[in-house]
């Protein structure tokens, strides 16, 4: 994979890694840019830190989408500048961010090295609904919209630039991700970024940048995913199951999640 900078809008760029198909965004303004994303271990955020510096050598400022490691493991290497996120994920790195370590290196033990390098930062600046970032004189507008991927995913919207950042919400090149996720919220989540955002250019937090029309589809997925996982509560897995539009494995953590809401 050709770990290069895509720009997809007027100094908006998008760098695809080929660890975990990870997007990375970077917003350059006048004396100041955004980094979205700090990637899945200090070794992976140097790497970014030196395609950065080929852009732009102004300081930055950092957001982290959400709470999952591939996201946020780099953050150290990005301070003193400010990390801003969710209050939530703030909240899960804090509580969470050594058992996310400890899990990884149980399944990546060739790894061990690399992640025991890590120091766990969490996001020091947080919000729960909105937030607008002043990036060198461009506004980037930070937004949650409910329940979705995980307890706190949230949207980067740069209107200049007509390109949304859309994190985990949105996903190419493999079904979404539900291990900690909200089935029944998610669809409501994406539709809510979608009537408020009509841009064309969105960037999902793995694989290729996608448009609108794509992101309409996973929503519409979603929506069948959340119908389907109701029945399921009511009916039994064995004639819904082979409706979902996923695979079987998916679909099974998809109707789990589902039916610890329905249950709580």
């Amino acid at each position: 994979m050709n770990e290069q900078w895509q720009e997809v809008g007027d100094r908006v760029y998008v760098r695809r890694h080929q660890s975990f198909d990870l997007n990375t965004g970077l917003i350059v303004g006048d004396g100041h840019c955004l980094v979205l994303d700090t990637r899945g271990s200090h070794r992976e955020a140097a790497d970014l830190i030196a395609a950065i510096r080929k852009v732009t050598a102004y300081p930055w400022t950092v957001v982290n989408s959400h709470s999952h490691f591939d996201h946020y493991f780099g953050n150290a290497l990005f301070r003193p500048a400010e990390i801003w996120a969710h209050a939530r994920c703030a909240e899960e790195i804090e509580t969470y961010g050594e058992e996310h370590r400890a899990g990884l290196i149980e399944h990546r033990p060739e790894r061990r090295e690399e992640l025991e390098e890590v120091t766990i930062v969490p996001p020091d600046q947080t919000f729960t609904a909105a937030a607008g970032l002043d990036i060198g004189g461009r506004i980037v507008h930070l937004r949650h919209f409910g329940l979705g991927h995980s307890s706190n995913d949230i949207v980067a919207h740069v209107p200049d630039a007509g390109v949304v950042f859309a994190g985990d919400l949105v996903e190419e090149g493999a079904p979404p991700a539900f291990g900690d996720s909200y089935p029944l919220d998610w669809p409501a989540t994406v539709a809510g970024m979608l009537a408020e955002m009509p841009e064309q250019v969105i960037v999902p937090g793995h694989g290729a940048v996608v448009d609108r029309a794509y992101a309409q589809a996973q929503h519409a997925e979603l929506a069948l995913v959340a119908d389907l996982a109701k029945r399921a509560h009511v009916e039994g897995l064995r004639d819904v199951i082979r409706h979902f539009p996923y695979p079987e494995d998916v679909s099974r953590q998809a109707i789990a999640r589902a039916f610890m809401q329905l249950d709580t």
